[in-house]
């Protein structure tokens, strides 16, 4: 079933145009393959990113909205990505980058579009594992800047997933929740790397 892809804010979208249509911020840029693109470059499946920062119950989380991530499109397919931030005046470009990541989110986008049910396509981090995944919202028309993952949401983990979870196989949030709270909340035997 097809993904209902949230709209971006408008001014969130109009600096990653301005940044793309800028030789400066493309020149400056650490992505070669955006650099070398030939054709005309597109910032299309704007996602936005929500952080979660902690899980306060089960199945209860607290998440935040980071920024809005475009993937950034020449000949066809993804050769990179924009992330834009909010900042007290307003959204702002924040970098252009590529990577692992890019492949893999297009790659689970397309993926996902093949399962049964209707979603609304986000990005969730943990940073505490190092970790993104697809989110798939169950409530396509949700305010996609706000809410939490919900018991019957999927995530799929994006590769490089860390060790012991399966890149790209969708899990209910009810049953990969509990597992990444219970590593990001473990105690390292040696101490921390500080």
């Amino acid at each position: 079933m097809p993904l209902h892809v949230p709209p971006a804010p408008a001014p969130a979208l109009r600096t990653v145009l301005t940044a793309l249509g800028s030789p400066t911020a493309v020149r400056e840029a650490r992505t070669p393959s955006l650099r070398t693109a030939e054709g005309p470059v597109t910032a299309e499946l704007p996602l936005p990113v929500h952080v979660l920062d902690r899980v306060t119950a089960p199945g209860e989380s607290t998440t935040r909205l980071a920024g809005w991530r475009f993937l950034i499109h020449s000949a066809g397919r993804a050769v990179a990505a924009a992330d834009t931030m909010l900042t007290a005046d307003g959204w702002a470009f924040s970098r252009f980058f590529e990577g692992p990541y890019v492949a893999a989110t297009e790659r689970a986008l397309r993926q996902a579009e093949s399962l049964p049910g209707a979603y609304q396509p986000r990005l969730l981090s943990v940073p505490s594992l190092y970790m993104l995944t697809l989110w798939l919202h169950g409530d396509r028309g949700a305010d996609a800047a706000a809410g939490h993952p919900a018991a019957t949401d999927l995530l799929v983990p994006l590769a490089p997933a860390p060790p012991g979870i399966a890149a790209h196989r969708p899990h209910r949030v009810a049953e990969l929740l509990p597992v990444l709270t219970h590593r990001a909340t473990r105690i390292p035997l040696l101490g921390s790397p500080a």
